[in-house]
Parts: C-alpha cells; sequence; structure tokens
C-alpha cells in the first residue's frame, strides 16, 4: 500500500503544480480564469482513466466524481473536496519546483542567481523537517501547495481505494472547486449532485492541522466623493477626498488591526487605497469569530460613515458592506464526530492535532453553512502564497494515508 501511494501522491503533485491555474479578483465569472479548466479537465480525465464513477466536469470548472461503497454497511457518503486554482499574490505560471532530498536544516538556496533563500532563522518550521525530503520554490513564483497537495492527496486515495476493491468502505466523493483563493469557490458548488452527507476540505497547513472553526468575513469598499478646485482659491469649497480617506481610517480602533492580532481576535484591515482630491476608494476586510463582536464591527464603520456624511454633507461618504462567509463553528458543533474520527485517523498514524482557529477561511466554510458539513484537513504545505513556499513529501504522504484512514473509521463507527 504505502510504496505505491508514496510514488503516486509525489508524482500527480509536481504534474499539477506546472498547470497555471491563477484565479483573479477583479473577475465576476466562475471560474475567474479560463484556464482553472485545463487542470480541471485533467483531472476529470485522470479519474475517469482511473475507474472512478460519474466523473464530471461542468461549465464552471467544478469537478465532481464518487467512488462506489465496498460494504453493505450503511455508512454515510464522505467527500473530499479541495480547490485548484492559486492564490493571485504571485505568479503561478512556470513553476520550476526544486527538489531537497534528506534536508539537512540549513538554508535552503532557491536561486542562487537572485540571490534568495530560506532559513531556519525566518522559517523555524523548516527545522521539524530534518531528514525528510522537500520541494520548494525557484525563488520566482509560488508552488501551489494550496491547494495542488491537497489535489494530489485525495486523487492518490481515490487510485488506493479504486485499486483495492477489498478494503470495506462506504461511498467516497470527491470535489475540486475553482476560485477559492478569491472567495467564490463554494457559490457553484453543486451539493445535491454531489451527493456526500459530510466532507472534508484537505485545504490546511501542516502535517497535524484539523479546522473547524473560522472567521466570520466581510469585505467593506468606502468611496469618498470629495471636491477638486484650484488651490488658489479652494477656501470653502474644497472638499479633499484623500484627507476624508484618511480621516474616516484614523477613527477605527487602532489595535483592532492584523498587525496587533492573533487567535480569535478580529480586525478591521485596510487592503487598498487609491484615490485624488476629487474621489478616493478604501477596500476593507472585516474579520472576527464571534457574531455579535462582527456584527459589532460592521455596525462601527457604518457610525463612521454616517458621522462623515453629517460632517461634510450627505454622500459624501459612501460604504458598501458585503459578508463573504462565516464561522463553521455553529454548523459542525452539531456534527462533531467528523472531528472525533479525524482525530482518532491522527492517533492511529502517530500524528499530533492541530486544532486552532482558522484566521481566514476555506471553502468549508460556506458549504457547512449551505448545508454539508465540512471541517478542514492538513495538507503538509508551509508559507503558501509567497515565493518562500515549501511542502514535505513524507507529510504528503502521511495526509493521504490520513485520508484512507478516515474513509476506514467511518465503515466501522457504530450508529
Amino acid at each position: 500500500m504505502k510504496t505505491n501511494m508514496e510514488t503516486t501522491v509525489l508524482e500527480r503533485f509536481l504534474r499539477y503544480i506546472k498547470v497555471d491555474t491563477m484565479s483573479l479578483p477583479e473577475k465576476e465569472q466562475i471560474p475567474s480564469t479560463e484556464k482553472q479548466k485545463n487542470l480541471a479537465a485533467m483531472l476529470a480525465k485522470e479519474l475517469a482513466d482511473m475507474g472512478a464513477s460519474d466523473v464530471k466536469v461542468d461549465d464552471h470548472a467544478y469537478v465532481y466524481a464518487s467512488i462506489p461503497a465496498t460494504t453493505n454497511k450503511k455508512v454515510p457518503a464522505v467527500g473530499f473536496i479541495a480547490h485548484m486554482d492559486t492564490s493571485p499574490a504571485l505568479s503561478g505560471e512556470n513553476v520550476n519546483a526544486r527538489f531537497v532530498k534528506n534536508y539537512d536544516g540549513k538554508a535552503i538556496v532557491l536561486n542562487e542567481q537572485a540571490g534568495i533563500a530560506m532559513g531556519p532563522e525566518q522559517y523555524p518550521e523548516l527545522l521539524n523537517y530534518v531528514g525528510q525530503d522537500l520541494i520548494t520554490t525557484d525563488g520566482t513564483t509560488l508552488l501551489g501547495a494550496d491547494d495542488k497537495a491537497g489535489i494530489a492527496e485525495i486523487m492518490a486515495l481515490a487510485q488506493y481505494l479504486l485499486e483495492h476493491p477489498e478494503i470495506p468502505h462506504g461511498t467516497v466523493k470527491i470535489g475540486f472547486t475553482p476560485d477559492e483563493e478569491v472567495g467564490r469557490g463554494p457559490e457553484l458548488f453543486d451539493i445535491p449532485g454531489f451527493g456526500a452527507d459530510v466532507a472534508y476540505t484537505v485545504d490546511g497547513g501542516a502535517l497535524g492541522g484539523l479546522d473547524y472553526e473560522n472567521f466570520n468575513a466581510a469585505s467593506g469598499k468606502v468611496i469618498v466623493h470629495g471636491l477638486s478646485i484650484h488651490t488658489g482659491s479652494s477656501k470653502g469649497k474644497m472638499k479633499n477626498a484623500i484627507l476624508m480617506a484618511m480621516e474616516f481610517q484614523s477613527m477605527l480602533p487602532v489595535f483592532d488591526n492584523p498587525m496587533y492580532t492573533e487567535r480569535y481576535e478580529g480586525f478591521f484591515h485596510l487592503d487598498s487605497i487609491s484615490g485624488t482630491v476629487e474621489s478616493a476608494v478604501m477596500d476593507y476586510i472585516i474579520r472576527d469569530h464571534d457574531m455579535e463582536k462582527f456584527l459589532a464591527k460592521k455596525g462601527y464603520m457604518q457610525r463612521a460613515a454616517d458621522y462623515m456624511n453629517e460632517k461634510y454633507g450627505e454622500g459624501t461618504i459612501q460604504l458598501i458592506l458585503k459578508d463573504t462567509y462565516f464561522n463553521m463553528r455553529e454548523k459542525i458543533n452539531e456534527h462533531m464526530y467528523l472531528i472525533d474520527i479525524a482525530k482518532a485517523a491522527m492517533a492511529e498514524l502517530d500524528i499530533v492535532p492541530v486544532i486552532e482557529p482558522i484566521r481566514g477561511g476555506t471553502d468549508g466554510a460556506t458549504l457547512s453553512h449551505r448545508g454539508l458539513p465540512c471541517p478542514n484537513l492538513c495538507t503538509g504545505g508551509h508559507n503558501f502564497h509567497g515565493k518562500f513556499e515549501y511542502i514535505s513529501v513524507q507529510a504528503m504522504e502521511k495526509v493521504t494515508e490520513l485520508l484512507l484512514t478516515i474513509v476506514k473509521k467511518f465503515a466501522e463507527r457504530q450508529e
């Protein structure tokens, strides 16, 4: 079992990261980039070739497949989901992965010509992988382990189950989504057609990660309408949108900022600002694990906008608030056996569970609120969305074993 699985998960990962699937936040269609369809088609073909059932890739690049049950027991159909797109934070084109065999704990030169290296001084987690084989970037792109490692691990699981029908298990559902990195991955996911009773996203970080609570999230766009006039005759007439934007920002609590917060602490984050005297635009993200505090943060921004409009005239500040996703905890609370099964599987494989609140979100958050309970599992990767991204081959192999063990434990579970 182990030898075949080890081979296929690595080969698959290296193949998938060669396909550029970067998504774009400014695009409204799904997928936001047509190139995501290239990986979707590849995965659908591979699933069909290995003998999976009900293989489908739809017009929006969602991929679905099934592995039929091999037991007559009544076992919940469990799904495993990963996303195909990579972050727009850094290019995912022409990924040239480096293979560091038997890592020695020293600095790794990613790109000698550009003088790019990473070591345990900046990333002490590297020391956890001494003696293991690492896959890194060449310092010019991201790697794509988020979430092509999850895809490779799920695909390796599928292949193994189909090659070993003697293993008793219930129906296993597989789903791959576009546009997770731009917050739209679950929007068109066909939950009834998927057919799973429960699921796990495989989209986390270091080995052992098990996530079932995340931020409530919203976006806030502040549009400031000013009035430009020649500076020589501007007294009592000019309304400088840039200065009013700065004033709006100054009204937000200084320490409710991601630079000063951790774990369950929420924040306002000014993500971008642009403008002239005539007009300015600020884009915010608002986050909090606690729903009451989340609502209070949105209310605070609205009161700031109302104050500014009272001070400078109605319509000066236009605030557009839009909810993005919600904390999955309230939905997973009703299905905590999903967490118990994952923890038991980790214990069997000598993996130490690391359960922490996600300071972000996953497809599983929205899917949980849409009716498919869906906590998140680790992939084994580190430093996502940047040129220092890396993953351990042995961690990917271990995650694949974890998925297999979870499937077995569903079949063993007594109702």
